[in-house]
């Protein structure tokens, strides 16, 4: 019986809605690993597969026959969902027509939705693999209205070079492309409520700075632990489960995994994130294509994201890391070694983690700037997001609005009210000062505060045009 799918209601239309299409369709379904691609399509459609298969790791092969062993496990898949292949398959040319073969023996008039899993993994050197795959598609499987091929995979440069944006074969062939990512803060709250998992709202943003939102890290989370223990065991104890994920993660998703590893520790140690230049000049990385490949397949695996600093140039660019789980790895294991199995618990109230809550909880509302928008009631307003910083002040946060407001927003994460005081005064209209210098078109600039709790009233709040909570986030 199929499990319950918590979250995903988009996702989960638009796959329903091809499947009713009467057309052929070919969906690619791409995201960062561990992300809930293979679990989305085989839940949703269960008892409707007619074929599945999922191609094997290459780090766990013989690498002297990794095609033939490609092969061999695709034989087996054929003969698992009811095709009679005599021998195992030559090549790829030899192995879609005896998918196609097993397609064409299943009754006429029903849907026939076949999953490939991880496909990037298939594709082995000199393997002729895209090329068979696009034989297929437009010699036969496009001119088929009841086949519906679903392809996942985890590298996400492989997907977005073969099949998104193919310029050979397979040039726009796609019919649907669903990019899915982390679960939001709301989709992880259904998570624990559905999983008996005790977390209050404080915890659940420390998890989602920790686990990014990314479905199978909370699948390791046990329920009558608390969440400080939970990362004690899934990083520090023996034998912890996540304690060489970074590295696994990285491999998996690219080739060039050592170059990509290296710009994302660069970018951990800045929260504004750095200009293509500042990296090319501190990674020693090549400043022509190879760095601009490297940004751009971070960025389409959700890694990092690029934006314009408040009126700075598009020269200016910056790349900035969102992969919470990166960011947390690199905090707190790659710089910092320790052998205590309980280094979370005994350091829960220390500087070093509540200086990380302080930069992670930044993320976490850029992550959810549609839910700041919803609050502060501005959701169908054109808006321009981004941070800001100087050699006299840093904005957290600025959302420049078409309807001619700027909101200077500050982002704090603390274990109770926020108390504006008279030195934090002087910041913050330093801060206003700064951004007024720069407020060329004179937009009126409205002082938002983003706290966990909100803020105390006293003489310096009266300022403060709009104060949001983390409850908002949800």
């Amino acid at each position: 019986m199929a499990q319950t799918i918590l979250g995903r209601q988009e996702e989960k239309k638009e796959l329903e809605r091809l499947y009713r299409s009467g057309r052929p369709e070919f969906v690619a379904v791409y995201g960062r690993r561990r992300v809930g691609k293979t679990f989305l399509v085989r839940e949703l459609f269960d008892q409707r597969l007619c074929f599945y298969h999922t191609g094997l790791s290459p780090s766990e092969l013989d690498e002297g026959q990794l095609k033939e062993q490609q092969l061999r496990e695709f034989h087996r898949s054929l003969i698992a969902w009811g095709g009679h292949p005599t021998s195992v398959p030559s090549d790829w040319f030899e192995a879609f027509d005896a998918l196609r073969q097993l397609v064409m023996s299943r009754p006429k008039g029903q849907r026939k939705v076949l999953f490939i899993d991880e496909m990037p993994w298939m594709d082995t050197p000199r393997s002729g693999f895209v090329t068979a795959l696009e034989h297929f598609w437009n010699g036969w499987a496009a001119g088929q209205a009841q086949v519906m091929l679903i392809v996942c995979g985890s590298a996400t440069s492989w997907m977005a070079n073969n099949l998104i944006n193919n310029y050979g074969g397979l040039y726009n062939r796609l019919t649907a492309e669903i990019h899915l990512r982390p679960f939001t803060l709301s989709e992880c709250e259904a998570y624990y409520k559905a999983n008996s998992l005790m977390f209050d709202r404080y915890d659940q943003i420390q998890s989602y700075m920790v686990f990014g939102g990314v479905p199978y890290y909370l699948s390791l989370l046990q329920k009558g632990k608390s969440l400080a223990q939970n990362i004690d065991q899934l990083f520090f104890a023996d034998n912890a489960k996540l304690r060489n994920e970074f590295t696994r993660l990285y491999r998996s998703l690219f080739r060039n995994a050592d170059d990509c590893m290296t710009v994302i520790r660069l970018l951990a140690g800045r929260r504004e994130g750095y200009t293509r230049k500042e990296i090319a000049e501190a990674t020693k990385l090549p400043y022509g294509g190879g760095l601009t490949a490297t940004l751009r397949l971070l960025e389409e695996s959700d890694l990092i994201v690029s934006y314009i600093p408040y009126h700075a140039s598009q020269r200016q660019t910056s790349y900035r890391l969102t992969d919470f789980f990166s960011m947390f790895h690199l905090t707190f294991l790659d710089r910092h070694k320790t052998n205590n199995a309980y280094f979370w618990t005994d350091n829960v109230g220390g500087q070093q983690l509540t200086a990380w809550r302080g930069f992670s909880f930044e993320g976490v509302c850029f992550a959810h700037i549609d839910k700041i928008k919803r609050a502060l009631g501005i959701s169908g307003v054109q808006t321009e997001v981004s941070a800001w910083h100087s050699d006299e002040a840093q904005i957290d946060m600025i959302i420049d609005r078409q309807d001619r407001v700027v909101n200077l927003c500050e982002i704090k994460f603390c274990t109770d009210t926020f108390i504006i005081n008279r030195s934090y005064d002087a910041v913050l209209r330093r801060k206003q000062s700064c951004l007024e210098a720069m407020n060329r078109k004179r937009k009126p600039i409205h002082l938002t505060m983003i706290t966990t709790y909100g803020i105390s009233q006293n003489e310096y709040s009266g300022k403060v045009q709009a104060q949001l909570t983390m409850d908002d986030l949800f």
